[in-house]
């Protein structure tokens, strides 16, 4: 991808959490978390970086650290809907791409964003590109709460799943037993998604019309809706696996040591 591709940077930013109550406002080492991503976003190739939030607060904070926001509206059943509209009243072109930087992503790494762009880029046949990585441990094959993907030949998606996908039919116990320590994993080199988004702006713009489908509402994974819909997610493989966000107050815990370690890639 020797040719560098313009793209947007949009984040979604609610104040409601329930596990992290104001968690888009929490300080991280002197910055409200929605303020170190986009930071972070900003270190990246992206010619505007924008959150789209539905809280005067969050606008207020990223307004006095000269973030751009955008007001949006609070009924948003999904980031993807609320960037939407963003990408709507901030006029983006239909050709343009947009990259999903999710708010609770403070270490997030300036090159993957880069990367997921770019690959949107490269595959023109695609609406959506995301990321993943190799799995090296049985027990996050194993773990519902990692999602799975697994690509076709020319890395585009295939499916995501809680489930650990492929199945290994010679190397796997029917009941899902962890295998003795030192079992290799599955040949096929099981890949953990990571959820970081690009999409064509058109196509963004007109998620929340597409209806909803049986395996988006079992799997509880929104992008299942985009292939059960015949479109494409290009898939770009990263050799390391990125740190991980905010979710609990242990995660915010982690996140300032990190900070405080100087593992931030911030400028």
């Amino acid at each position: 991808m020797s040719h560098t591709v313009p793209f947007w940077v949009l984040i979604p930013s609610r104040l409601a959490s329930t596990r992290l109550p104001d968690k888009a406002l929490a300080d991280l080492a002197g910055l409200p978390m929605v303020v170190r991503v986009a930071r972070q976003a900003q270190a990246s190739a992206a010619t505007q970086v924008v959150v789209a939030t539905d809280h005067a607060r969050i606008a207020q904070a990223c307004a006095a650290h000269g973030v751009q926001a955008v007001m949006t509206d609070e009924a948003h059943p999904s980031g993807s809907d609320r960037l939407a509209q963003a990408s709507d009243l901030l006029a983006i072109p239909d050709d343009a791409i947009v990259v999903n930087v999710q708010g609770d992503e403070p270490l997030i790494d300036p090159g993957l964003i880069n990367e997921v762009a770019q690959t949107l880029a490269a595959h023109p046949s695609c609406a959506m590109a995301t990321a993943a990585h190799p799995l090296t441990e049985w027990a996050d094959f194993l773990n519902p709460n990692v999602v799975k993907v697994v690509t076709d030949r020319h890395g585009l998606a295939l499916y995501f799943s809680r489930a650990p996908i492929a199945w290994w039919r010679d190397g796997m116990s029917p009941g899902m037993t962890p295998p003795a320590s030192g079992t290799p994993l599955p040949p096929h080199m099981p890949l953990r998604h990571v959820g970081i988004y690009a999409y064509r702006a058109g196509f963004l713009k007109s998620i929340p019309a597409m209806a909803t489908c049986a395996l988006e509402s079992t799997e509880m994974l929104e992008q299942l809706r985009v292939l059960w819909h015949g479109e494409r997610i290009a898939v770009h493989v990263t050799h390391t696996a990125p740190a991980a966000g905010v979710d609990t107050p242990e995660d915010l815990v982690r996140v300032r040591a990190a900070l405080a370690a100087g593992s931030d890639q911030t400028n």
